[in-house]
C-alpha cells in the first residue's frame, strides 16, 4: 500500500535546514514543496539550490500556503517559539530542531499552541530515531545488560575563538549546554525515562558571558548515575558508554550513531552497522509523517511532555551557574 504524501515546508534557509532537505528525498513519502525565510533572497537561492517549488520571505507567507502540511524550524532557538507558534495557530504541524525553545516556559507555551489548535509538534532530536539508537532501545528494553545503572556520553567540539559567533553570543542563545549538551541530556533521558532527581554541575563562563564548556553529573532513583560532558571550545571524543548488571554498550559518536556494540559478560560482543546514505535526518522525518499519517499529535519516541521536562532540567542546570538569557527575563 502506498503511503499519503506528505508535503512540506522548511523555515529558515540556513546550513542546518539545507541538510535537513537534502535527507528528505531519502523519507518515503516525503515532498518538500515550500521553504520561507526573512530574506526572500536567501529562500530563492535555498530553493534553487535543493530544487523547492516555491519560495517565501516571510513566515506569514509560509504559513498560509495550502499545500503545506508540516513545517520544518530550522531558525536560531531564541525563535523558535515565536515560528512554531505561528504556524500552529495557522494549523501546520511542526517539527522544531533542538534546542526546542530557549527555557521550560517558552516550551510549554509552544505544547499549549499545539494542543489549543490541535496540530502536530514534536521535537528535532534526530538522535533518537537513527538505526542504531533503536537498536540501543530494544537492547535496554530487552534486559539484555541488566539493568541500566551508569551512563557517560560526551558531546563537544571546538568552534575557536568567534565571540562575534551566535555560539558565543548571550543574546542568541550561545554557551554549550543549549548547543551541545542538549544532545547527552536528551541520551539521558532516553536512557533512563527520568529527569534526575540531583544535579551536581561545574561549568567553564567564558569572555562573552556564555558557557564554553561543563560537566554534568546526574543522580536517579536507586543510585543511577549519568556522567555528562559537552563544550564549544574543546575538541572532545564523543562517545556513550551504557554499564549495566550484566554488561554494557558503546555507541561511537553517539549523536551520529551509525555503530553500536553489545557487551555482555559471556558472550562474544554484538554488533549493530547502519550503512545509510542519508545523515540521518530522513529518519526524524519519517516519524513525524507516520504520526501525521496516523493523526497524531506527537510522536511516542519524543513525547514534547518529555522535551519539556529536558528543557526544566537545562534551566536547573543554567540556574546553578546563574546563567541567564534575555528570554528567561520574559
Amino acid at each position: 500500500m502506498s503511503l499519503r504524501t506528505i508535503k512540506w515546508g522548511i523555515f529558515g534557509p540556513g546550513g542546518i535546514s539545507s541538510k535537513f532537505a537534502g535527507d528528505l528525498k531519502y523519507a518515503a513519502g516525503a515532498e518538500l514543496v515550500a521553504v520561507g525565510g526573512r530574506s526572500l533572497e536567501k529562500a530563492e537561492r535555498f530553493a534553487e539550490e535543493h530544487q523547492v517549488p516555491r519560495a517565501y520571505g516571510s513566515l506569514e507567507e509560509l504559513a498560509a500556503d495550502p499545500d503545506v502540511d508540516i513545517v520544518y524550524i530550522g531558525t536560531l532557538h531564541t525563535v523558535h517559539k515565536e515560528n512554531a507558534a505561528q504556524l500552529l495557530r495557522a494549523g501546520k504541524s511542526v517539527l522544531c530542531e533542538k534546542p526546542f525553545a530557549m527555557n521550560a516556559a517558552e516550551t510549554a507555551d509552544m505544547i499549549q499552541a499545539a494542543r489549543e489548535n490541535g496540530v502536530f509538534l514534536m521535537e528535532a532530536m534526530w538522535t533518537r530515531y537513527l538505526p542504531p539508537i533503536r537498536k540501543v532501545r530494544e537492547w535496554i528494553a530487552e534486559g539484555r545488560i541488566g539493568e541500566v545503572r551508569m551512563l557517560k556520553a560526551d558531546f563537544g567540539f571546538d568552534v575557536g575563538w568567534a565571540p562575534e559567533s551566535r555560539l558565543l553570543d548571550p543574546a542568541l542563545g550561545g554557551g554549550a549546554l543549549l548547543d551541545a549538551g542538549i544532545y547527552p541530556v536528551s541520551f539521558a533521558s532516553m536512557v533512563f525515562g527520568a529527569q534526575p532527581e540531583k544535579i551536581m554541575s561545574s561549568a567553564r563562563i567564558g569572555q562573552t558571558g556564555v558557557d564554553e564548556q561543563f560537566s554534568l553529573l546526574f543522580e536517579y532513583e536507586g543510585g543511577r548515575t549519568a556522567a555528562l560532558n559537552g563544550a564549544v571550545q574543546l575538541g572532545m571524543v564523543s562517545d556513550a558508554y551504557i554499564y549495566g548488571t550484566k554488561g554494557y554498550i558503546h555507541i561511537p559518536n553517539f549523536l551520529f550513531g551509525k555503530t553500536a556494540s553489545l557487551h555482555v559478560r559471556g558472550d562474544e560482543p554484538e554488533h549493530y552497522a547502519d550503512d545509510r546514505e542519508a545523515k540521518g535526518y530522513a529518519f526524524e522525518a519519517e516519524e513525524a509523517m507516520s504520526c501525521l499519517r496516523e493523526g497524531k499529535l506527537e510522536s511516542a519516541v519524543m513525547p514534547v511532555e518529555e522535551t519539556l521536562a529536558i528543557m526544566g532540567t537545562l534551566d536547573a542546570i543554567r540556574k546553578q551557574w546563574g546563567l541567564r538569557y534575555p528570554a528567561d527575563e520574559s
